[in-house]
């Protein structure tokens, strides 16, 4: 198998990995507004709170945000300065964004990563629960988020530089072939 298949291969998974989660993740945010809905009618219309039921909003919440981070990245939905990217050829615009993926965003997922890893392992020996009387006890879920989307973000991140990288070694190809 060529190196190119392979590495086709590897972002092809990646961006079916990432994008059956997003999808996944867009149930969620119906679910998350339909559990907003039922506090808001329980607080005002009867009067009635569960600390629970509003925290499952921001565990929902969480993962929508932290997981949904890879989906946005594939889907070009990050933000990004424009001015000039828009008006680039696609070899430059690959070399932007395999260069920023290798320079910035690689570093930095490892960096969440290794920086998180502790905070949630002591997360997960003591078990932490909420400090809201009646909250959900499993606040060492939530704070899992953090280096799960670090890795999730990561593993997207090389997808895309394996895309540009496509491109780049296309286009190569293409103006060796010619000359």
């Amino acid at each position: 198998m060529s190196p190119a298949k392979h590495q086709h291969i590897i972002q092809t998974s990646i961006d079916t990995l990432t994008d059956v989660s997003g999808r996944l993740l867009a149930w969620l945010s119906l679910i998350m507004m339909v559990l907003l809905c039922l506090v808001v009618v329980l607080r005002y219309g009867f009067d009635l709170g569960t600390i629970a039921l509003q925290e499952s909003v921001t565990y929902l919440h969480g993962s929508i945000f932290m997981l949904g981070a890879a989906y946005t990245l594939k889907l070009d939905g990050h933000v990004r300065v424009d001015i000039f990217y828009r008006n680039f050829s696609p070899r430059a615009k690959a070399w932007i964004n395999s260069l920023g993926g290798i320079i910035f965003l690689l570093p930095l997922c490892t960096y969440i990563f290794i920086i998180s890893w502790d905070y949630v392992i002591q997360s997960w020996a003591i078990r932490e629960v909420s400090t809201e009387p009646g909250g959900i006890p499993a606040i060492f879920l939530l704070k899992t988020l953090i280096p799960l989307m670090a890795f999730n973000l990561g593993l997207q991140a090389l997808a895309e530089i394996l895309r540009s990288a496509m491109v780049l070694i296309s286009k190569d190809e293409a103006s060796h072939t010619d000359g």
